[in-house]
């Protein structure tokens, strides 16, 4: 990361470390930080048209190329009939053949320096790839002492979760916050997801701690006793905050507990493979 973008990361945190006690202008330099993703995002769709605009008269000149080929094997037949008169374009062909043999030579070096420029626009992606999940870990980080803006990124993810853990194309059931009595003793869950066998059950800290794999894991347990309609199914819990030290997620791992933390673009799930089924 270049000095500049460090420095202008910790100017942000203190920023937003100070407005945090100031009320409304907390909300305006939130406000602030959107507009300036939406806009890098928009430079950056930008930037992606331009590089397809570039692959598409890439495709037109390769198009070309097969129709100018195609239309020197029908030369070339035409050629076999009139042997005898070309004897004279044969030398015009050896003049055309080295004006081809520059030309190849020429296409050589344009092939190496869009190598060249492929090579930096991959090394290019790669340091904004760095740079913006930097950016994201550290907006995690400051937005973990804001309340509840983890919680309001989850629950709008659940769906695309359940459909890539287990395929599934549409929920039976999504619902955020629900509340449940059973006798004296209430409960409430972040986020449930029903989606055939599976029930995903979310819960989002805005700073995640050891303690809450172990808790998560005594609601699982006790799950079916306000949800015995879902006797059945398979329960899967899902721990989620926007950024999640590596150990918490070791832990959680071991535990069979899935974690959600912000990604590239998005919340994602680190540890899928890790799953249990309660």
């Amino acid at each position: 990361m270049s000095e500049a973008t460090a420095q202008k990361l910790s100017e942000l945190e203190h920023a937003l470390m100070e407005l945090a006690y100031q009320g409304l202008k907390t909300e305006m330099e939130v406000a602030r930080l959107s507009k300036e993703m939406r806009e890098f995002k928009n430079e950056m769709r930008a930037f992606k048209n331009e590089m397809q605009a570039f692959k598409n008269e890439m495709l037109a000149f390769k198009d070309e190329m097969l129709a100018f080929k195609d239309e020197m094997k029908v030369f070339k037949d035409e050629m076999k009939a009139f042997k005898d008169e070309m004897k004279a374009f044969k030398d015009e062909m050896k003049v055309f053949k080295d004006e081809m043999k520059v030309f190849k030579d020429e296409m050589k070096v344009f092939k190496d320096e869009m190598l060249a420029f492929k090579n930096e626009m991959r090394e290019f992606k790669n340091e904004m790839r760095w740079e913006i999940k930097q950016l994201n870990r550290r907006i995690g980080e400051v937005s973990n002492k804001m309340g509840t803006l983890a919680e309001d990124m989850v629950a709008p993810n659940m769906p695309r979760v359940a459909k890539e853990l287990f395929g599934c194309e549409k929920p039976d059931f999504w619902g955020v916050r629900i509340k449940k009595r059973k006798g004296s003793q209430n409960r409430e869950y972040d986020v449930i997801v029903v989606c055939g066998e599976y029930v995903l059950i979310n819960e989002t800290k805005t700073k995640l701690k050891t303690g809450h794999v172990d808790e998560m894991i005594e609601m699982l347990e006790e799950f079916r006793t306000f949800f015995p309609e879902y006797e059945n199914k398979k329960l899967v819990g899902i721990l989620a905050s926007l950024y999640v030290d590596e150990s918490i997620i070791r832990y959680a791992s071991k535990k069979g507990i899935l974690i959600m933390c912000m990604g590239d673009e998005t919340m994602e799930v680190v540890n899928g493979k890790d799953v249990k089924f309660f």
